[in-house]
C-alpha cells in the first residue's frame, strides 16, 4: 500500500503534519461554506421565463435553482411552487398532464444520481417542482409499543422524525448518517444505514437491518385513476401487491404520506478505532486478528472509512448499551465528529490544491484528512460516545466536504462478508497503485464499507408483506443463504480528471468478480453507477442488461423488473413524474 510518511500511525504525524498542530487548529475552525441546494429567484429575475400555462389559482409560483450533493448537477432556475396539503399535489399532478409538464417532487435534493433532474436541464424545461418540506412535513403515532407505528409525511425531514420518535420511547435500528434527508426521497431510493444484529441478538419488534422502505406499513401517492381519468390520491396497504412497486420507485412516483414501522428506542454506544491496519482489518477470509468479520460478530454494526493512500481506515464500531460504560462519554445531541463537518484551514488548502489539478497532492490530501479525524477524535473526546440512538446514528452535516461518490450493494451471506471485502480491497490497491505510477490520481476522497441486512418482509409483522421489487436489498429466493448486503463506496472531487475511467474499470470487475454462487451486485440508486466512456448512468449494458437482470433473477411473476415497471406505468401512464434518467433506465 502507498503511504507518504513512512512514520507509524501513532506518532501524530501524516503527510508532514503534526496531530499538535491539528488539534491546535481544531480551536479556530474555518467552517465550509454550507451547502446550499436551493436558492430562490426574485420575481424581477424570473420576468423573462415564461410562467406555466394555466396553473391553478392559489398556488405561490416562483422561480428556484438547484444544486445537488456534489454541485455537480445544478440548474439555475425552475419554475417551483409548495404544495401545502397531498390534495394540492394531486391538483397539481392532474394540471401537469392536461398541460403536457412533469411534476418533480422536491426534498433536500441530498442526492448524486439524476434521478429528479440531470446536469444540462434547461431553465425553460418543462418541469414545475413541488416542494414538500415546508407544509408536508406532519408526523404523528397512530400504533403504541410493542407494534408501534408513525404516520409521516413525505416532506419530513430525517432528523425531525427521529427526534420525535425519542419523545415517543421509539427509534429506529438503523438509519442514514446525514439527519437533512426527507423521508419521501429515502423511501424513493431505499435509504440505508448500517447494522446486522450481532452474534446472539435477537432482533425485536419493529426493528429491520435493511433499508427504511422495509419499515413501510402503508404508502400513500398520486395515481392515476382510470375510472375518474385522473390522477387521485390513494393509500396502498404493505399486504397489496401494488406495494411492493411503490415502495423504492426511485421517483416514478410522488409519495405524500407513509405509515412506518417502529421499535423501542436503544441507547447505544460509538467507538471509533484508528490504529488497525487495513492488511489486518480487510485480510484474507479465516486470517486471525482484528478483522471485519470479527468486529460485526461482536456488535454488528460497523462503518469503515479509509482516506487515500493511508495505512489504517476509522472504524466506527456501535454496540446497544442499555447503560453507559464507565469510559464513554454522553452525548445528548447528534453530530459528534465537528472536526468532520467543519473544514480546518490545513484541510481545505491541500482541498484547494487537488481541486486545481494538482493530484500528486492527493497523498497528502488522504494523509491529513486521517490525521483530522484521529486528532479531532481525540481532542473532542469522541472515541468512546454514548447515548440515544439519534445522538449516535447521525454524524453528517451538509459543511462536510462535498465528493461524489459511486455506490453497490454486494449481496452474499454473512459468512462470507471477509471474503467480499478482502476481494474489494485488493483490487482498490492495486487499481490505486497502477494510476499513481502513471502520476495520475482519480480518486481523492475515502472509501467507505457498511453492512446491512436484506429486506425481508417478515420485519414489518404484517401477514402477506413483501419485499419492495426494486430494493437494492430485496432478498434472491434461490440464494437464502444470502442474508447481508455490504454497501461499497469510493468518492472523489466532482470533476476530478480520470474518475469516471477509473470507476468504470472497478464497476466492470466487480460486476464479473461478485456473480454466481458467491455474491450478486446490484447499484446504490442514490449514487454514481453506470459508467460509460464519458459519464456516469450511461453505459448500456449496466442500464439494460446488469440492473433489470439483477431483479428478475430468481423473481416470481408478479415482484421482478418488468412488473415494477409496469405498474408503475400504469401508476402514471402519462409519465408526468417520470425524468430523462428514468425514462433512460425504465423505458416505456
Amino acid at each position: 500500500m502507498s503511504q507518504n510518511s513512512k512514520e507509524p500511525a501513532g506518532n501524530g504525524r501524516q503527510g508532514g503534519v503534526s496531530r499538535r498542530s491539528v488539534i491546535k487548529g481544531l480551536g479556530s475552525i474555518a467552517a465550509a461554506a454550507a451547502w446550499a441546494p436551493l436558492f430562490r429567484v426574485t420575481p424581477a429575475d424570473a420576468a423573462a421565463g415564461t410562467p406555466p400555462p394555466g396553473l391553478p389559482a392559489g398556488f405561490d409560483l416562483y422561480r428556484q435553482g438547484f444544486e445537488n450533493w456534489a454541485g455537480d448537477i445544478r440548474v439555475d432556475a425552475l419554475w417551483a411552487c409548495s404544495a401545502r396539503n397531498p390534495q394540492e399535489v394531486v391538483t397539481l399532478a392532474n394540471w401537469a398532464r392536461a398541460q403536457g409538464w412533469r411534476l418533480r417532487p422536491r426534498g433536500s435534493m441530498h442526492n448524486w444520481s439524476p434521478l429528479a433532474l440531470e446536469p444540462g436541464t434547461r431553465a425553460d424545461a418543462r418541469i414545475l417542482m413541488v416542494d414538500t418540506t415546508a407544509h408536508l412535513a406532519d408526523m404523528a403515532m397512530v400504533a403504541p409499543l410493542p407494534q408501534a407505528a408513525v404516520r409521516v409525511q413525505a416532506g419530513a425531514m430525517l432528523e425531525d422524525l427521529l427526534a420525535y420518535l425519542e419523545t415517543q420511547g421509539c427509534g429506529l435500528a438503523a438509519s442514514p448518517a446525514p439527519g437533512d434527508v426527507t423521508i419521501g426521497g429515502m423511501l424513493a431510493i431505499g435509504c440505508h444505514g448500517t447494522g446486522l444484529p450481532a452474534a446472539g441478538e435477537t432482533r425485536k419488534p419493529g426493528q429491520s437491518f435493511g433499508t427504511l422502505s422495509n419499515l413501510i406499513v402503508s404508502i400513500t401517492a398520486v395515481v392515476w385513476d382510470a375510472g375518474s381519468g385522473s390522477y387521485q390520491l390513494r393509500t396502498v396497504p404493505r399486504s397489496h401487491p401494488h406495494c411492493k412497486a411503490l415502495m423504492t420507485h426511485l421517483g416514478r412516483s410522488f409519495v405524500t404520506e407513509v405509515v412506518l414501522r417502529v421499535g423501542a428506542n436503544s441507547n447505544l454506544r460509538c467507538q471509533s478505532f484508528m490504529h488497525i491496519p487495513a492488511s489486518e482489518m480487510f485480510a484474507a477470509p479465516g486470517s486471525g486478528g482484528r478483522t471485519i468479520a470479527s468486529f460485526v460478530e461482536q456488535a454488528g454494526r460497523i462503518e469503515a472509512i479509509q482516506f487515500p493512500f493511508t495505512q489504517n481506515p476509522w472504524l466506527k464500531v456501535w454496540s446497544v448499551s442499555p447503560a453507559k460504560p464507565l469510559l464513554s462519554r454522553k452525548v445528548n445531541k447528534p453530530y459528534s465528529y465537528v472536526f468532520a463537518d467543519a473544514i480546518p484551514r490545513v484541510v481545505s488548502d491541500l482541498a484547494d490544491q487537488v481541486l486545481s489539478g494538482v493530484g500528486a497532492a492527493t497523498p497528502a490530501f488522504g494523509a491529513v484528512e486521517y490525521t483530522v479525524s484521529s486528532a479531532g477524535l481525540l481532542a473532542t473526546l469522541s472515541q468512546d460516545i454514548w447515548g440515544p440512538s439519534k445522538n449516535l446514528m447521525l454524524y453528517v452535516k451538509p459543511t462536510t466536504l462535498r465528493v461524489t461518490a459511486n455506490g453497490y450493494a454486494i449481496l452474499t451471506s454473512r459468512a462470507n462478508i471477509q471474503r467480499v471485502i478482502h476481494e474489494f480491497h485488493r483490487k482498490y490497491q492495486a487499481m490505486m497503485q497502477a494510476w499513481q505510477a502513471r502520476g495520475r490520481y482519480p480518486v481523492n476522497g475515502p472509501v467507505e464499507i457498511r453492512i446491512t441486512g436484506l429486506d425481508h418482509a417478515g420485519d414489518v409483522g404484517i401477514p402477506g408483506a413483501e419485499a419492495a421489487a426494486l430494493s437494492a436489498v430485496r432478498p434472491r429466493a434461490d440464494h437464502p443463504e444470502w442474508d447481508v448486503a455490504i454497501w461499497l463506496d469510493l468518492l472523489t472531487f466532482p470533476g476530478t480528471p480520470g474518475a469516471n475511467e477509473f470507476f468504470r474499470e472497478f464497476e466492470l470487475w466487480a460486476f464479473q468478480n461478485y456473480s454466481g454462487n458467491y455474491a450478486t451486485m446490484r447499484v446504490e440508486w442514490s449514487k454514481g453507477w453506470g459508467y460509460g466512456s464519458e459519464a456516469a448512468w450511461t453505459d448500456p449494458v449496466v442500464l439494460g442488461q446488469h440492473i433489470p437482470q439483477g431483479f428478475r433473477a430468481a423473481a416470481g411473476a408478479h415482484e421482478d423488473w418488468d412488473w415494477a415497471l409496469a405498474r408503475l406505468d400504469q401508476f402514471d401512464p402519462h409519465r408526468i413524474f417520470s425524468s430523462p434518467m428514468l425514462d433512460r433506465l425504465m423505458p416505456a
